[in-house]
């Protein structure tokens, strides 16, 4: 048989440590988690015309670099454009997309390389 250990006496009760209250941050405005939830129509558009943009020249790299080499850019990415515009129009509503320069900056902005061209 195994020699028997002394039992150890715990406290049955312990008092919480005291806590001390956090310091106050000021309220900062509450933004979405997600931030594709956003309400702000702008902010869905600008981004909704930029991931669009960006698709294009993922799909088409050579091509982007062909017609920026060129000077052929609208030509070369004509139907592309079209699509995407047309998507674009159906997202928001076509008075909001004519309404704004959300696409043609995000077209400027990446698919011409931060060149005014559209």
């Amino acid at each position: 048989m195994a020699p028997q250990t002394p039992a150890i006496e715990r406290p049955t009760s312990v008092a919480p440590a005291p806590v001390s209250p956090a310091p106050a941050q000021p309220s900062a405005p509450k933004r979405p988690i997600n931030p594709f939830l956003s309400s702000d129509p702008n902010q869905k558009a600008r981004r909704l015309a930029r991931v669009l943009v960006s698709d294009m020249v993922t799909y088409h790299p050579q091509k982007r670099e062909e017609g920026l080499r060129s000077g052929t850019l609208k030509q070369q990415f004509r139907d592309e454009i079209r699509k995407s515009y047309e998507e674009y129009v159906e997202q928001l509503g076509r008075e909001f997309a004519e309404a704004t320069s959300h696409f043609q900056d995000a077209l400027n902005e990446i698919l011409a390389g931060g060149q005014r061209l559209f």
